[in-house]
């Protein structure tokens, strides 16, 4: 089990009319936070693209606990859930902290994303290294 997270503020831009921060861009973080758990695991998104690879989200799920507001500190969490023949699933945990409060999960999601070919889009079986990576304990 890896332990990456990031943090993010969330900006103004990212917060609607409700004073908390809008449900699109949990999506956002969730790809960021996929991003960097690549790089933490040590697979560079541009080395796997070279080799003729990419991933594409074909399902996502946000479950809302709490809510997110301007210039909370937030925490994103990523981990590999499970790795598929040709797809895996990356678990999200959002934990926000205000100032006066303690940190508290705000957003439970995952993102199940498919191995794809750059040159014809085609699914493909996750490829070794990044099947390595992703079940590395």
């Amino acid at each position: 089990m890896n332990d990456f997270s990031m943090a993010v503020v969330p900006r103004y831009a990212e917060v609607d009319q409700q004073g908390v921060v809008f449900n699109g861009h949990y999506l956002t973080w969730f790809d960021e936070a996929c991003t960097g758990l690549l790089d933490d695991l040590g697979v560079a998104y541009p080395e796997l693209m070279a080799g003729g690879y990419d991933f594409q989200v074909v399902h996502s799920e946000i479950d809302f606990t709490s809510p997110v507001r301007w210039r909370d500190a937030v925490r994103i969490a990523a981990e590999c859930t499970r790795v598929g023949s040709t797809s895996f699933t990356i678990g999200f945990t959002v934990s926000a902290r205000t100032a006066d409060a303690d940190e508290r999960v705000a957003v439970r999601g995952h993102n199940v994303y498919v191995v794809v070919s750059t040159e014809d889009w085609a699914k493909r079986a996750v490829p070794d290294a990044l099947r390595a990576a992703l079940t590395r304990t």
